[in-house]
């Protein structure tokens, strides 16, 4: 096995072309978080992104990216933002983890969200968590006969909310994918408060994530597609999603809606109709990320594994970051698996949010304000 090393902004579109086939030959690996649009995107904003390219009688079979730091350090790329990592390869190739991470210069490879297909990387897996996804088909007539034979559940009060919605702010419609950047700003604000309200790390407070996002809107290719969706109540937006997708998988990333309606449920409704939409324009499967989440339950058809844990050859920085990560992981992971330790947290991060909130100075850090 041959591994070379990339800045992202060095591949090839003959590389990049053996990246989507590899794509396109393995269902696991065709979510948008795991094409090189992304990667180039966080790229573009962080130094430190490489990629691995592996290749077997000189063709490139396999692609890790990720992300170098001090002291050879290494983590997913875009840990923390990305819902789906793996090295991408060709059905049958595997490959030495003590070998890979020595061509990448690395002593220790961090992910949280790895495909759980990565056999090679399967002793360094700590914990697999559930990860649900939505599978999804166009129905056969509009959207309220969609919702009422894949939800019936909440067809009658979701559909009763949308009708009151309609009739004290205005016509209810919705655009699966809205070209606006206004709007995107829009939603980067409404989340940005939302975080701040429920005592969240507020994302969009980092300029660089920002960027990203603004970045990732703009791209358009059949592998990765920045889609903004965004639900209206005559000419108000209510509601607004915006994630990645690829040819058949739509990553659910960031939703947030109008702080003034939340009495309608408009994040709900903006979850039904983007995935019915989606189904609409090619994708078989929206996947909500790993967490648990009231409305994931309520939604999802089935759930993937996802595995976090350490990569790591012997050496005294490895050990170092395990020692230092993996107990602030080990206490969150346990705080989110118990209801009884999750919603007193809960409370107490949402108490923080709304002081912090009422103080004013965190008023500042949202984009657009």
């Amino acid at each position: 096995m041959e591994i070379t090393i990339h800045r992202p902004g060095e591949l090839t579109s003959a590389l990049r072309g053996a990246w989507h086939r590899a794509m396109d030959e393995s269902p696991e690996y065709a979510n948008p978080f795991l094409a090189p649009e992304f990667a180039l995107g966080v790229g573009r904003r962080r130094g430190g992104v490489r990629v691995a390219v592996l290749r077997e009688g000189g063709e490139p079979v396999g692609f890790l990216p990720y992300e170098r730091g001090p002291l050879g350090t290494g983590r997913a790329v875009g840990l923390g933002l990305s819902d789906c990592q793996a090295l991408v390869h060709r059905p049958g190739v595997t490959w030495d983890t003590g070998e890979l991470l020595r061509a990448c210069g690395l002593s220790v490879f961090e992910f949280d969200h790895l495909v759980q297909e990565q056999r090679p990387f399967a002793p360094h897996v700590t914990g697999t968590f559930a990860s649900p996804v939505i599978d999804v088909k166009p129905g056969d007539g509009g959207y309220p006969q969609w919702l009422r034979a894949a939800y019936p559940g909440l067809a009658k009060t979701t559909l009763k909310k949308e009708r009151r919605l309609g009739r004290d702010v205005g016509e209810v419609r919705f655009a699966f994918d809205e070209r606006d950047p206004g709007l995107l700003r829009t939603l980067m604000r409404w989340k940005s408060a939302q975080y701040r309200r429920t005592g969240r790390m507020d994302r969009f407070a980092r300029p660089w994530i920002v960027d990203l996002v603004d970045h990732l809107f703009h791209v358009r290719e059949e592998h990765f597609t920045g889609v903004l969706s965004v639900l209206y109540a005559g000419d108000r937006p209510v509601a607004a999603h915006f994630g990645p997708r690829s040819s058949t998988v739509l990553a659910a990333w960031f939703t947030a809606y109008d702080p003034e309606l939340p009495s309608y449920s408009p994040g709900l409704m903006m979850h039904l109709r983007t995935a019915e939409a989606a189904a609409r324009h090619g994708v078989t499967l929206v996947d909500l990320g790993r967490g648990d989440k009231e409305y994931k339950d309520w939604l999802k058809t089935r759930e993937l594994r996802v595995g976090e844990g350490f990569a790591a050859r012997p050496h005294p920085v490895a050990v170092a970051q395990r020692m230092w990560r993996r107990p602030v992981r080990g206490l969150r992971n346990t705080v989110l698996a118990h209801p009884r330790l999750r919603e007193p947290a809960d409370r107490l991060l949402r108490t923080a949010g709304r002081l912090r909130t009422r103080g004013g100075p965190a008023a500042a850090s949202a984009p657009g304000a």
